[in-house]
């Protein structure tokens, strides 16, 4: 049979997944093996149809399609995902069909799972066959049971494709609306005060949906906010993964991106992202910027500011992307995630009141610096952030670590030491039957009863404190 790799990695043959790649094929010479460097190239498969369609006929002759990568912020690297717009721009999605296929991945298992299921629904959407997916961390290969389990993936994507086996689909199609926005002039306007708002888009065209909810959002101020088209800045090519940046923020190229995102964007107070879907993300473009937004590593460097997002397509059908762009504001930046607008409710009065209030929610929470509290997202993606750039990735990372030292985030729960003598005391206490039948059965009532003590002292006194100012 004959397997087709397509590397996702800007880094071609140094891809740290295409080593796994190259390790399990050892175990199947009897099968020819083609690698593709389809991100690495993509400029010269965007110029050259000649090149772009070397590419389609290797997977047209394929039994298998392997898409290999590795994870950049949250998803597949920029360079990957324009050779998937390509797919559809020029027209060779038949290629696809009918493919089996899987994925294999390599990271620091942080939101590796929303990169595999973008992936695995834009494969559905070619009407690929998916078999399986991978995702290891990035030296797993120094472990014998990891290395096991990679070539179980490979003879069970090898066994599907030889016995033709009948494959499952998790994703149903996206159904774009043909809506018409038609906005309307607004009876009131929004006093922004000394606030800085910035609206960055890869896509400022007037007579869009997404253009139109740009300049409703902005009419909803008396006076104009900032907006940024991303074609517009100097941005000469996507994230290298050459990690230079990891010392001291200094990105590698030399454009007009750093200077831009430190000196407009950053010194925003609320920045608003807006983008059309295409397909299971925004654009390429899109990930192009937070793939290079990347030079300030795990820092986050939009911390206490407002973010929303204005979004032009069916977002509420696509509920990873929903969990993409939460985390890009959280998790990522120590932001406070503010809301989504979209164009779905195909309704231009609603739409037009939806923009209102959302202009109006986003400066009321700016004034008042809210930053919602993390959740999950936030704090289980802290504590992968934490333990690694304390650990094996410290000696790269070393601005991260001069952040998280300094900032106070390397909050080790083994640091506590109040939480750590009073759990000593009370698992002692508890070997004590008569201790340990008092302390169970007050579990109901004696926590609720301490916290609603706590907070009824902190209310009476936080009302004090406002009716004497």
């Amino acid at each position: 049979m004959k397997i087709a790799v397509l590397n996702g990695s800007p880094k071609g043959e140094l891809s740290f997944t295409l080593q796994y790649v190259q390790y399990i094929k050892q175990f199947h010479p009897e099968h020819e093996w083609v690698i593709l460097d389809v991100a690495k190239k993509i400029k010269k498969l965007e110029r050259r149809d000649t090149e772009f369609q070397a590419v389609i006929e290797e997977i047209k002759s394929a039994d298998g399609v392997l898409w290999s990568f590795g994870l950049y912020v949250l998803c597949v690297p920029s360079q990957y995902m324009r050779f998937i717009e390509l797919i559809s721009e020029k027209k060779v999605r038949d290629a696809f069909k009918g493919k089996y296929t899987g994925i294999i991945s390599s990271s620091i298992h942080y939101y590796d799972h929303t990169a595999h299921q973008y992936l695995r629904a834009e494969c559905e959407d070619l009407e690929m066959k998916f078999i399986d997916g991978i995702s290891v961390y990035l030296n797993d290969y120094r472990l014998k049971e990891i290395r096991h389990l990679l070539r179980i993936f490979m003879e069970n994507f090898l066994n599907s494709i030889e016995n033709q086996e009948t494959t499952t689909k998790l994703y149903s199609p996206l159904q774009f609306s043909d809506f018409n926005y038609k906005p309307s002039t607004p009876n009131q306007r929004i006093d922004k005060t000394d606030k800085k708002i910035v609206v960055l888009t890869d896509e400022y065209n007037p007579s869009s949906n997404l253009g139109k909810m740009i300049s409703r959002f902005n009419e909803s101020f008396s006076n104009d906010i900032e907006i940024i088209d991303l074609n517009t800045i100097e941005i000469k090519g996507g994230c290298l993964g050459c990690m230079r940046c990891g010392y001291d923020y200094n990105c590698v190229y030399k454009d007009e991106f750093k200077d831009v995102y430190n000196n407009r964007i950053k010194t925003a107070d609320i920045i608003i992202f807006a983008g059309t879907m295409k397909g299971r993300y925004l654009s390429a473009k899109w990930k192009q910027f937070y793939d290079r937004s990347f030079f300030w590593n795990h820092t986050p460097s939009l911390a206490g500011k407002q973010i929303g997002y204005l979004i032009s397509g069916p977002l509420s059908q696509n509920q990873n992307l929903i969990e993409i762009l939460e985390a890009s504001a959280t998790t990522r930046q120590d932001a406070n995630f503010a809301g989504m607008i979209t164009d779905e409710i195909a309704d231009s009065k609603v739409l037009d009141e939806q923009l209102y209030s959302f202009a109006r929610q986003i400066l009321y929470f700016s004034e008042r610096d809210y930053i919602r509290p993390q959740n999950f997202l936030g704090v289980g993606g802290h504590k992968v952030f934490r333990d690694e750039i304390w650990g094996p990735i410290r000696m790269i990372w070393q601005a991260d670590h001069r952040y998280f030292r300094k900032h106070g985030k390397y909050d080790f729960p083994q640091t506590r030491y109040f939480i750590r003598i009073g759990n000593f005391f009370i698992l002692l206490l508890c070997k004590i039957p008569r201790f340990r039948k008092k302390f169970y059965n007050n579990l109901k009532s004696m926590p609720a009863n301490r916290m609603k003590n706590s907070l009824d002292k902190a209310a009476l006194k936080e009302i004090r404190a406002a009716k004497a100012s």
